[in-house]
């Protein structure tokens, strides 16, 4: 299998860090959204990352889309998401509520490298959303009293989160008080000292979009 994109994208690294923890071999291509666009068009005419071409030539777009694959052939062993049932559903609601984080972080991340003036009503209304959710997993994170949000065992809520964490972290520092959410500082820190974490990582490195 080939994962195409940069580590530095929240949902690229999940799919990756999902795939080791899986035991699943694949060929990176960290190819930019922005410098490699034609490239990624020939798999992917989004031109949008995570894209996963699987062996036979199909290729499956959108994090969320691959790790449903990527869980069908891991099949039971060690499954990072519950099959069926209230908790498959409180899981997903995490990582909804993660991916869509980090995907205000990456629209601020935009807004000021792309744009001469940034829309001050934009900016408010995406830190607004962050903050919003960081009010909502803190509490639930915090009154589980588990090392991973399900148990024991890392997932793709807490996957989903740290990443999501670490991007808006580099977006914008100020985005992320560990101070202010404590149970989610620790989520953080605990995933990102296992392996996966360690090997699958990219400092955010700001989009240098093509000349026309």
């Amino acid at each position: 299998m080939i994962l195409i994109g940069q580590y530095d994208s929240p949902f690229v690294r999940r799919v990756a860090i999902a795939m080791r923890l899986y035991g699943m071999g694949f060929e990176h291509r960290p190819w930019s959204v922005f410098r490699d666009a034609d490239e990624i068009a020939a798999f992917n005419p989004l031109s949008r990352v995570p894209t996963l071409v699987l062996d036979d030539g199909e290729a499956l777009i959108e994090s969320a889309a691959i790790l449903d694959y990527l869980d069908e052939v891991a099949g039971g062993a060690n499954p990072l998401i519950a099959r069926s049932g209230p908790g498959r559903r409180k899981a997903l609601k995490v990582c909804a509520l993660a991916i869509g984080m980090a995907d205000k972080g990456v629209s601020l991340v935009y807004e000021r490298v792309l744009r001469s003036q940034e829309s001050e009503i934009w900016v408010e209304r995406c830190r607004a959303q962050i903050g919003r959710v960081l009010d909502v997993l803190e509490p639930d994170i915090a009154a589980r009293g588990t090392p991973f949000w399900f148990g024991d065992a890392i997932g793709h809520a807490d996957i989903a989160v740290a990443c999501a964490l670490r991007f808006v972290s580099e977006a914008d520092p100020s985005l992320f008080d560990r101070t202010h959410y404590p149970a989610l500082a620790a989520l953080s820190a605990r995933c990102e000292a296992l392996a996966p974490f360690q090997e699958i990582v990219q400092p955010l490195s700001p989009p240098k979009p093509k000349a026309l």
